[in-house]
């Protein structure tokens, strides 16, 4: 069996002039649109190095984290649709830091903060493949290039467009062609698969806007800048409370807890319309002359509002006594200690702010995310939530930090509760820079 052979899914000829071109060089990046098949061809590319890889020599996969890996990479690889045979040829048990790839053990690395880089330190790596290289730290990438060493060793990579200033553009990627730079560069677009439609790809094409559009619609390579939910229109997004559809399920309630900040927390509920609607929200924050509320208040005070109805529906006089998932802000441990206490457990919040903010501006865009007017405080802050230009000038994606208690609160329970609404709310890609997500091999294929 060929790899041509096991290959079930067409490939266009950019995706296969990449795929041999890339043997020829160290370092091979795969940029551009999302949806535009950079992803698959990286996979191909590396299941033609493990196949010629010398025996003995070490094979990594990096990702920012286990988890991405195992959903951008090793699950698209163990899908028949695409691979045919080969999808048999992939063994991995979940949570493991290897998998076996044509009989060759792969060592898969998370890398999400400086700390990753100790994880390579002093070994020798002869093939590299890495998920969304923007998101890999820079030390980590820098001591990755320095560990392969081995002749013919290579490096393939892929990512989304970040910010012009990010270190793998301004140090690689327009570097490319440089004498000793041996890096191949292969931008592509959503016309470039032959997989999409011209229905699919417009209706993609109207999910993104600003920063979000120019780089994973474009494959523009520019700075943030403005608000972040340059969509949100009160008059679109915001609904009377009285207005609420049924709920297939109440998500649960995110909460940012504060000390000399504000406590704001937020109900989200999943309709039948499979829309999220911030549905009801309880904020605390002490007056000028008030002593601030200890932990043991604070929990009395959002347990007291979550025995509340929180849906028209609901019965004044006996509302549902519902157990809500309760996410919190993971810095807040006495808080969560005290929720604990009262009989409230919590889960910690996924604090992953860029990869929030992308989710949450994607789902306003596609105006599946929606408030209710119960939400008044939470309504003040989205207009003002905007990008730090200072920050940007650095190559850094950030917002300003100011009045964003309630959005955050909102961050932190889509994050963390995301599985549980994904596979109804259809968006094609969320933008964790997901090219490889399993809902796009699946319509690739």
């Amino acid at each position: 069996m060929t790899l041509p052979d096991a290959l079930m899914v067409p490939m266009s000829r950019k995706q296969i002039a990449s795929i041999v071109e890339c043997e020829r060089a160290s370092t091979t990046i795969w940029t551009g649109a999302i949806r535009s098949g950079k992803t698959i061809a990286s996979i191909v590319a590396f299941f033609i190095g493990v196949a010629q890889a010398p025996p003995d020599t070490m094979i990594l996969i990096v990702g920012r984290t286990l988890q991405t890996i195992e959903r951008n990479i090793l699950e698209p690889m163990q899908k028949q649709s695409l691979f045919g045979p080969l999808a048999r040829e992939i063994h991995h048990t979940r949570g493991s830091s290897t998998a076996v790839i044509l009989g060759r053990t792969i060592h898969l690395i998370g890398a999400n903060d400086e700390a990753a880089e100790a994880k390579i330190r002093g070994s020798t790596v002869y093939l590299a493949l890495v998920d969304e290289a923007t998101l890999i730290p820079e030390n980590f990438w820098t001591q990755l290039q320095g560990r392969l060493s081995e002749p013919g060793a290579r490096c393939l990579a892929t990512t989304n467009p970040d910010n012009p200033e990010h270190f793998l553009k301004k140090k690689f990627m327009d570097r490319a062609g440089e004498p000793g730079m041996d890096v191949k560069v292969f931008q592509f677009f959503m016309d470039d698969n032959p997989q999409l439609s011209a229905e699919y790809i417009a209706r993609k094409k109207a999910e993104f806007t600003g920063v979000f559009y120019k780089r994973f619609i474009r494959g523009d390579w520019v700075a943030a800048e403005g608000a972040v939910f340059d969509t949100y229109d009160r008059d679109t997004h915001v609904i009377r409370w009285e207005d609420l559809p049924e709920m297939r399920w109440i998500l649960g309630v995110g909460i940012d807890h504060g000390t000399t900040n504000p406590t704001h927390a937020v109900m989200i509920g999943h309709g039948v319309d499979d829309v999220l609607y911030c549905m009801d929200e309880w904020r605390y924050k002490a007056g000028k002359e008030e002593a601030r509320w200890s932990n043991v208040e604070l929990s009395k005070g959002v347990r007291d509002w979550m025995a509340l109805p929180h849906h028209p529906d609901d019965d004044p006089e006996n509302p549902p006594r519902a157990r809500y998932r309760t996410v919190v802000d993971s810095s807040a441990a006495d808080f969560r200690v005290q929720l604990k206490q009262d009989g409230l457990t919590s889960l910690k919040a996924n604090k992953d702010v860029l990869y929030g903010i992308r989710t949450m501006s994607t789902l306003v865009s596609a105006k599946r995310l929606k408030f209710t007017d119960r939400c008044p405080e939470l309504l003040k802050e989205i207009p003002g939530y905007v990008w730090d230009e200072k920050a940007s000038a650095e190559g850094k994606d950030e917002v300003v930090k100011l009045n964003d208690h309630g959005i955050d609160a909102v961050r932190y329970l889509l994050v963390t509760e995301e599985r549980k609404w994904r596979r109804w709310i259809k968006l094609g890609l969320l933008p964790d820079n997901r090219d490889a997500s399993v809902d796009e091999f699946d319509e690739a294929a």
